[in-house]
């Protein structure tokens, strides 16, 4: 009996960083091809470029499929499969730099793979990093995957941005929005959604029902409106609403002392934590985690998870990137990918 193996969307990223390396990196690693079918969108002529500059070759096993023979019938039932989009700058486009092609490429290839995963075609999406200036210069209206992936699969809900380690998880309640914007984006019915979608989510990982602690906003959890009226206002009726819920929710919790078990060797307090903004989550969870977290979209009909990190121009073809928390993606979206068949729903 054959042993099922998950067919995985995996999109390159921006092409001058380090994607395309990582990329190469997994098509080439025995334990993912053990694991898992990866289809990959992104280009031959620019691969090979990444392979020779940062030595890396080719995966022996590669198909190559141009994009507009895709899907192919006629698929090989062993190794990686690339989708070749061709285009012209692929062939003279330099890494670690900034480019419209870039973040056009990026946006097209993200949104073929979600086509395909919504076509059956494949069966979760794994997304090398983006450059969002890339995409901006590109007029792509969309400032990071989280919020194209919510457009593109048509949810009528905003997603929810977490990041999740074996002993860390951490959910955004905000997600690329400016400092200065983020206290009058907080809404109780939202914020509810996204302790409860964390709750779920660090639930089905772990397998037990989860302890979730919610950050305040203001220094010292507003010390009790002196310093915002956000904790009053918004968090604590949103924690209320959960536990009504039956979500074992605590907070607002202190944002400068919710993280000192990391260094003090005790047993975490929390499951897993919601923080308000985007810094705020994701210092403590990359100083714990950097090279082995995972970045997972909450609320889409689609599993996706990618990378915790982000183009790394300065290291782009080099050879030289970690490809561990891509791996990590990977071995995350077939873990779920697995589940969400045995249980209807899962995602």
């Amino acid at each position: 009996m054959s042993t099922f193996l998950p067919r995985l969307a995996l999109t390159i990223g921006d092409c001058a960083g380090i994607g395309p390396e990582l990329a190469l990196r997994a098509m080439s690693n025995p334990e993912i091809s053990a694991t898992c079918r990866l289809l990959v969108y992104g280009n031959l002529t620019l691969m090979q470029r990444v392979a020779e500059a940062a030595d890396l070759g080719l995966p022996p096993e590669l198909a190559v499929i141009h994009h507009e023979r895709w899907p192919s019938d006629n698929l090989p039932t062993t190794g990686p499969i690339l989708i070749d989009t061709p285009f012209t700058e692929a062939s003279t486009l330099r890494p670690g730099a900034v480019s419209p092609a870039c973040g056009l490429r990026a946006f097209e290839w993200i949104s073929m793979a979600v086509r395909d995963i919504r076509a059956g075609i494949a069966d979760a999406l794994v997304t090398a990093p983006i450059n969002k200036a890339a995409l901006h210069s590109a007029g792509v209206p969309f400032p990071g995957h989280t919020e194209m992936l919510a457009d593109l699969c048509g949810s009528t809900e905003p997603p929810c941005m977490a990041f999740y380690a074996p002993d860390m998880f951490v959910s955004l309640a905000t997600i690329h929005e400016p400092v200065a914007k983020v206290s009058g984006l907080l809404e109780t019915a939202a914020l509810q959604r996204i302790i409860t979608l964390t709750a779920e989510a660090c639930e089905r990982l772990s397998g037990n029902r989860p302890r979730v602690g919610v950050l305040a906003l203001n220094p010292h959890a507003g010390e009790n409106g002196l310093f915002g009226s956000e904790e009053q206002d918004v968090i604590i009726p949103a924690i209320r609403a959960a536990q009504q819920a039956g979500v074992d929710a605590v907070g607002p919790l202190v944002p400068d002392t919710a993280f000192t078990w990391l260094f003090s060797g005790k047993l975490k307090p929390f499951d897993a934590y919601v923080a308000m903004y985007h810094d705020q989550g994701l210092i403590p969870f990359k100083m714990k985690a950097f090279d082995t977290g995972v970045n997972i979209t909450l609320g889409l009909p689609v599993i996706r998870t990618s990378p915790d990190h982000g183009t790394a121009f300065d290291l782009a073809w080099r050879g030289q990137a970690s490809p561990a928390s891509l791996f990590s993606a990977i071995r995350l979206a077939v873990r779920l990918t697995k589940e969400r068949l045995n249980q209807p729903g899962f995602c």
